[in-house]
């Protein structure tokens, strides 16, 4: 009977707890299934989207993983459940509009976000880099270009023993100057030379078949050294065949980028121990075998030297396909050498100029500056027109 007495206390003491009130669940400070008691992380990058004026584009993202970004939840008490739940709600809504232009991802999103170009790229590939970042490329020279191209032209700062007044066809309206040197110059200061308006230098290299010019090698050099656009000349020799001075040019002058086209000085050799003269036909002969030699060796037309009785004696009318260099010391070449086309106009014998001393051969190209590097651009290959 007592076993059964306290049996029916028992159950008649839990029957009472089951009908008490729900002040227990509170007590107990258990959340309610309603809200949650931190916003759900999500384990991938969330997309945001932003309206540009054309299109719109993902191009923020933020990536949200990992628990040293969250916050712990913090335990739930009495009204703050239903302030959370709204919170959490709004953030939701927000989640849900990626067109709100005032939504932002979560977390560290302002730090993260970056601006692309507006182009239509997949989304695993870079986009392209802006032109205006880039250093142009180097412009790509052929093999002879560098040599050839020219400095800054020096303007003519030269004397003259004997001046001569051209007029209006004066030389100095012409802008590239040069000189023609030999052993008579001696030692020469190229420096100096080159300061004084001497933007180019035809070297005297060989006569005949046999002689060297005992200071050709040296102003070679320093003429290069003190960036003068230098050539080599030969002065031809009438009792020697074409194909031997042709030969020993050949041997004794080097084949350089950027060298001058090399030229054949004819005239009658008044003060050589020759003084044969040819007849016209014999004379163009013999021209026209040296200077095809040199063009096969050198790849460059050669460029006729002559004075006024050479060519009226030999000239007048012949080789139309050549450049001419003509020397004209009293008079413009249009008046000596009427018709003709030239490159180059020798018009002192008596110049004076710092780093020489005694005279030198004054000369001008005939052309502006554009067109004196447009000639060496072209590897000496123009041909200007007769005035």
């Amino acid at each position: 009977m007592r076993i059964f007495s306290v049996v029916t206390f028992v159950l008649a003491s839990l029957s009472v707890a089951g009908c008490s009130s729900t002040s227990g669940v509170d007590a107990l400070q258990m959340p309610s299934s309603e809200t949650t008691s931190s916003v759900v992380r999500p384990s991938a990058p969330v997309s945001k989207g932003v309206r540009s004026a054309e299109t719109e584009r993902t191009v923020a993202t933020a990536s949200m993983s990992g628990a040293a970004r969250m916050k712990p939840p913090a335990p739930l008490l009495g009204d703050e459940n239903s302030r959370l739940a709204d919170e959490n709600s709004r953030l939701d809504e927000d989640n849900a509009r990626p067109d709100d232009e005032n939504s932002r991802p979560f977390g560290l999103a302002e730090e993260e976000t970056v601006a692309f170009p507006e182009t239509d790229q997949a989304d695993n590939v870079e986009p392209p880099v802006e032109a205006a970042a880039l250093v142009s490329p180097p412009k790509r020279l052929s093999r002879a270009a560098p040599a050839m191209l020219a400095g800054p032209v020096t303007r003519y700062a030269f004397r003259d023993a004997k001046p001569i007044n051209f007029g209006r066809s004066s030389p100095r309206h012409l802008a590239v100057h040069g000189v023609d040197v030999s052993r008579w110059q001696g030692d020469i200061n190229w420096g100096k030379l080159r300061a004084q308006g001497a933007n180019f230098a035809y070297i005297k290299a060989t006569d005949g078949g046999d002689h060297l010019d005992p200071m050709f090698t040296r102003n070679w050099r320093n003429a290069d050294a003190a960036r003068l656009k230098r050539g080599a000349y030969h002065f031809f020799y009438w009792c020697r065949t074409a194909g031997e001075q042709a030969d020993w040019f050949i041997r004794n002058v080097p084949k350089v980028d950027g060298a001058l086209p090399p030229v054949i000085d004819v005239e009658w050799n008044g003060d050589s121990s020759c003084q044969r003269r040819p007849s016209r036909e014999k004379v163009l002969e013999k021209m026209q075998v040296f200077m095809d030699r040199l063009e096969r060796h050198y790849g460059q037309r050669p460029i006729i030297y002559t004075s006024p009785d050479f060519y009226r004696d030999n000239l007048r009318g012949a080789f139309p396909d050549y450049p001419f260099w003509l020397r004209a010391v009293a008079a413009h070449p249009s008046k000596v050498y009427p018709g003709r086309k030239w490159l180059f106009w020798q018009y002192s014998g008596s110049g004076l100029s710092h780093g020489v001393s005694g005279r030198i051969d004054l000369n001008v190209f005939h052309g502006d500056e554009r067109q004196w590097r447009a000639w060496l651009g072209g590897g000496g290959q123009m041909m200007a027109d007769a005035e």
